[in-house]
């Protein structure tokens, strides 16, 4: 499929029903969450946010149950996204130390967020069919994104999903492997791959706060240089 633009992609994606188990599941979720009862869930494919024209992508798994798939936005509204915005606020790439809902006025500096899969997926396991699907919207996010200069991949799906955009280029990535902190440089681009900022991974203390911070400052320095 062909976009004409990141607005019309957008606009076919939250349409989007190729993969049954996800539809269904995003719905589920509503439904489930007493936590959430009265609550009106978005329960669609979640489209990135920020500027396309941005310098850094930041690429997740996936929405949240209960926070990307539930707000409309990608790390909106659950302790990940708590995690992820106190960092990025404390390095000045966001305006705001939290991300609570669609409509609090969270603007990302030099950003572009998306997520690797659109929809939740159960348990957050994506098939690898589900992930072959959403490969074209995630495609092309990352052709629109001419200014690109590093890419943070928060886990090894969300890595692996670009080494797959890499590989279609025609480029080898058989030396390159997710490593939490590791950087390549590939052509002009940067790619990082971090653990994931959910909360077992923050509450096991396998991402500590002052590690992510350090990433984020030494990718800052990449992007902001000539």
């Amino acid at each position: 499929m062909k976009f004409e633009s990141i607005e019309e992609m957008n606009s076919l994606l939250i349409r989007c029903v190729r993969c049954p188990r996800l539809v269904k599941f995003r719905v589920e979720v509503a439904e489930r969450k007493s936590r959430f009862i009265g609550e009106e869930f978005w329960s669609k494919p979640v489209p990135g946010f920020g500027n396309i024209n941005s310098s850094l992508l930041i690429l997740g798994l996936a929405p949240a149950a209960t926070g990307g798939n539930r707000t409309g936005r990608d790390f909106t509204g659950d302790k990940s996204a708590s995690f992820l915005f106190s960092c990025l606020y404390e390095t000045g790439l966001s305006n705001r130390a939290d991300s609570i809902s669609i409509d609090d006025g969270l603007e990302i500096q030099n950003a572009y967020i998306t997520a690797a899969l659109k929809c939740v997926p159960p348990q957050d396991k994506p098939l690898k069919e589900e992930l072959h699907n959403c490969s074209e919207y995630l495609e092309y996010e990352i052709e629109s994104m001419k200014s690109l200069k590093v890419v943070l991949a928060l886990g090894r799906i969300a890595f692996d999903s670009f080494k797959g955009h890499l590989r279609r280029e025609g480029i080898d990535v058989s030396e390159i492997t997710f490593r939490h902190g590791r950087g390549y440089k590939v052509g002009s681009i940067w790619l990082y791959g971090s653990y994931h900022p959910s909360p077992r991974n923050v509450n096991t203390g396998r991402l500590k706060r002052q590690d992510f911070i350090a990433v984020l400052n030494e990718i800052k320095e990449k992007f902001s240089s000539p």
